[in-house]
């Protein structure tokens, strides 16, 4: 290796190029952006500025609006209790989980009435239908708002 084969590392050096500073600067007066135009003001193009053309945004149908206080509730039947849980067993959202009756507790558990229950439960979950928590408790069981 020579002095000559010397430099520096690909990326780690940067231009100090300065547009506009006179003609002899060889990028002077219009500083590359030619004469006149959109492309020759200051500032940047307006985003979704079709060139007058109406932008897209505009142009597709808007319907509704998302809350943005709105909580996903997941839901789960008195029957798929039944079928999945032991006479006399606690149920509450971790065990739902692990158990894989639901898949994501999102912001929050609610039990709905749909179904038959044959088994004592002690149901810890974030909100009851009227109908599930009577099932629950003439089953002999709990319905406990966590």
């Amino acid at each position: 290796m020579e002095l000559y084969d010397l430099k520096p590392a690909k990326g780690s050096t940067h231009s100090r190029f300065r547009r506009g500073r006179g003609h002899g600067s060889g990028n002077g007066k219009t500083a590359g952006k030619g004469h006149k135009g959109q492309l020759a003001r200051s500032g940047a193009k307006k985003a979704g500025f079709e060139g007058g053309q109406m932008p897209l945004y505009r142009r597709i149908p808007k319907r509704g609006f998302t809350n943005r206080n709105s909580k996903e509730i997941v839901i789960i039947n008195v029957e798929e209790l039944d079928r999945r849980y032991e006479d006399g067993a606690e149920v509450t959202i971790e065990n739902l989980l692990s158990s894989g009756a639901i898949s994501n507790k999102k912001d929050g558990v609610k039990v709905l009435g749909n179904g038959e229950l044959t088994k004592k439960l002690h149901v810890k979950v974030n909100a009851f239908s009227a109908s599930a928590k009577e099932k629950i408790e003439a089953a002999g069981g709990t319905a406990e708002v966590i």
